[in-house]
């Protein structure tokens, strides 16, 4: 009885823990419950593929430009998806483009000009900002900071955006933080073995957070990112 007080003592100190370690690291206020070390293989371990890119869906707050061949009063050189999903373009007023790809843009503002009375328009749309992908990278980097990224960008695209690694990084100390819908994922990686190419190079979620060499965080993520069962597996905690 007394060894079965003192797990449940354990387990109520490791969430008290998990509380104020999520608050020292300045992370959003999650469930908190037990550690569950089960590697979760598809948080952005498979390959990603190239078409995937093309088939990205308009968000709010991304950035486009939108050129009409020869028109170049109609075309615009930037222009932010608004919170309600639309754009408003010479001519044509609103557009709707939340949820659509850039070929779906083309083709509607393509309609609209000509219900419009223009012939035969030719429309171009490309993605300036992804503002729904934005990382956080933080630690021994050259540059801190939330950056925008393009879908399948990797870790090592996300360390190069903040400059590369100080000269003092212990790069076998890189922990990654991703939302999920199970609650918070972590996977530690050793840098070093990823630009040598011998360990994974893991894909970006929106809104993941990078942190190069762990010993600015709290003793409790110091201590979970120790318990992990691999390095480049991403665990529900």
């Amino acid at each position: 009885m007394a060894k079965f007080l003192s797990r449940r003592a354990t387990t109520s100190a490791i969430a008290i823990s998990f509380s104020i370690g999520l608050a020292g690291c300045g992370s959003p206020p999650v469930r908190v419950g037990l550690v569950n070390s089960t590697p979760v293989q598809e948080y952005g371990q498979g390959d990603y593929s190239a078409s995937e890119q093309s088939e990205y869906l308009l968000r709010p707050s991304d950035v486009i430009a939108i050129t009409v061949f020869r028109e170049p009063d109609l075309s615009v050189e930037s222009i932010p998806v608004g919170a309600d999903g639309t754009i408003s373009l010479p001519m044509i007023g609103p557009v709707k483009v939340d949820g659509l790809t850039t070929r779906g843009v083309e083709e509607l503002v393509a309609s609209k000009l000509s219900s419009a009375a223009l012939v035969n328009p030719s429309v171009n749309v490309n993605v300036l900002q992804f503002g729904s992908h934005v990382v956080t990278v933080e630690g021994s980097v050259e540059k801190p900071g939330m950056y925008s990224f393009k879908p399948g960008t990797r870790l090592s695209g996300a360390m190069a955006l903040a400059g590369g690694s100080s000269r003092v990084a212990k790069l076998r100390e890189v922990a990654v933080f991703r939302q999920t819908p199970r609650g918070i994922a972590v996977a530690k990686f050793d840098y070093a073995a990823v630009r040598a190419g011998t360990m994974m190079d893991p894909v970006l979620f929106p809104n993941d957070r990078v942190v190069v060499g762990t010993s600015g965080l709290s003793q409790f993520w110091q201590d979970l990112l120790k318990t992990l069962p691999a390095f480049a597996l991403f665990t529900n905690i």
